[in-house]
């Protein structure tokens, strides 16, 4: 039951994000790992690193010149690879993590402020 609930916390921190003609999926930061991120100078490195969990469109051509047109699966080694050459993909992702962790702190703040029911 436990794993289950861990499972659908996760899924809830999840958005997909496209940048090019790549769609990734990604996860908002929780709240801990801001409070981390924050401790040390952030890098847009460690961002990507962290918070992009697949991508769908990538083909070995897209990869590496000459490759075939094959669907490549993701890897978190081969994703930061292939992404320290591709920086116009850093902003749009690491912009779409921030953005989803400032919406998600909104969102705690706003129901802070609501008075409890009852």
């Amino acid at each position: 039951m436990s794993q289950h609930l861990i499972d659908k916390l996760r899924e809830y921190r999840r958005l997909t994000v496209a940048s090019g003609r790549v769609v990734f999926t990604v996860r908002r930061p929780t709240d801990l790992e801001m409070i981390d991120l924050r401790s040390r100078v952030i890098k847009q490195g460690d961002i990507l690193g962290d918070f992009v969990e697949d991508w769908s469109g990538i083909t070995e051509l897209d990869i590496i010149p000459g490759g075939d047109g094959s669907i490549v699966d993701f890897s978190k080694s081969l994703f930061m690879e292939w992404v320290a050459d591709h920086p116009e993909h850093w902003e749009p992702l690491t912009g779409a993590i921030l953005s989803a962790y400032s919406e998600h702190q909104k969102k705690q703040a706003d129901l802070l402020k609501k008075p409890n029911a009852g």
